[in-house]
C-alpha cells in the first residue's frame, strides 16, 4: 500500500495544483492579486495575454505572473470561448474571445503550436485591428504571430534558439538575433523562448515602473537569473532618419 501511495504522489501532486486553475480561473491562481495591490500612483495597466491551443505553460505563466505581482490588470483572450489545452496537460477557457477582447496597454503573445495563430486569418486581423496598445510582447515563438501581422518588419527581433533560421525566412524585413534573452524596439519586446520570458516582462515593468518594482517583483518570485539591462535595448533613430 505504502509503495501504491509513493508512485501516485507526483500524480496527485499535479491535481492538487492544476485543479484549481481549471475551476477558478488561472490569473486568480498564479497570483495572489490582493497580497500585491497597486500603489495609488499605479496606473492599472490592461494586459491581455492572446493563448492559442497547444501554448507553452511557461511562456504565459512566468510573464503572468511578474505583471500581476506588479499590480497590471491581467486577462487572457483565444479566438474563442472553448477550453484549450496548454502542452496537453492544462485546459483553459480564456477571460474574452476574439470578439469581445477589451482595448489593452499592452497585448502579449506565446509560443507552443503559434501555427495555430498564425494561420488563422480571422486571428490576424484581429491583431491588426487593434491599434491602441501601447506595447507588443512575444515569447517564444510568439513572435512569429507578431510577424505574421505585419508588427516586426524592419525591428530587431528574437525568438526560441531553435526557430531563428525559420523566423528570419518568416519575416525578411527583420534582423532577427540569437543569444540574447530579449530585443526591446521601443513599442515591441520580443524574447527568446519559455524562461526567457520572465527576463523580457521583468525588463517591460522596469520601464514602466521603474527598476525598484521590477527588483521587488523579481525577488517575490524568487527569481534570481534576471539581471537589469542584460537584453537589447534598441535606441529609437532620431526623427528624419
Amino acid at each position: 500500500m505504502r509503495n501504491l501511495f509513493y508512485s501516485l504522489f507526483p500524480v496527485l501532486l499535479v491535481i492538487a495544483v492544476i485543479e484549481p486553475i481549471i475551476a477558478h480561473g488561472i490569473g486568480s491562481v498564479l497570483v495572489n492579486k490582493e497580497a500585491h495591490p497597486p500603489t495609488d500612483t499605479t496606473k492599472r495597466l490592461k494586459v491581455l495575454f492572446y493563448l492559442q491551443d497547444g501554448v507553452e505553460v511557461l511562456d504565459f505563466a512566468g510573464p503572468m505572473e511578474v505583471f500581476a505581482a506588479a499590480g497590471f490588470d491581467v486577462a487572457t483572450v483565444s479566438k474563442t470561448k472553448n477550453p484549450i489545452v496548454s502542452q496537453g496537460i492544462l485546459k483553459i477557457i480564456a477571460d474574452y474571445s476574439i470578439d469581445d477582447a477589451p482595448q489593452a496597454d499592452i497585448l502579449a503573445f506565446f509560443g507552443g503550436h503559434d501555427g495555430n495563430a498564425t494561420n488563422d486569418p480571422a486571428v490576424i486581423q484581429w491583431i491588426k485591428s487593434k491599434t491602441s496598445p501601447e506595447y507588443y510582447f512575444s515569447v517564444c515563438t510568439g513572435a512569429f504571430i507578431l510577424g505574421k501581422a505585419g508588427l516586426l518588419d524592419h525591428l530587431t527581433i528574437t525568438t526560441w534558439h531553435g526557430r531563428i533560421e525559420a523566423l528570419k525566412q518568416a519575416v525578411p524585413q527583420a534582423k532577427v538575433l540569437s543569444n540574447v534573452r530579449f530585443v526591446d524596439n521601443g513599442k515591441v519586446i520580443t524574447t527568446a523562448g519559455v524562461s526567457a520570458g520572465i527576463d523580457g516582462a521583468l525588463h517591460l515593468v522596469a520601464k514602466i515602473l521603474g527598476e525598484d518594482a521590477a527588483v521587488q517583483v523579481a525577488e517575490y518570485m524568487e527569481y534570481d537569473n534576471w539581471v537589469p539591462g542584460r537584453g537589447l535595448v534598441i535606441s529609437p533613430k532620431p526623427s528624419g532618419h
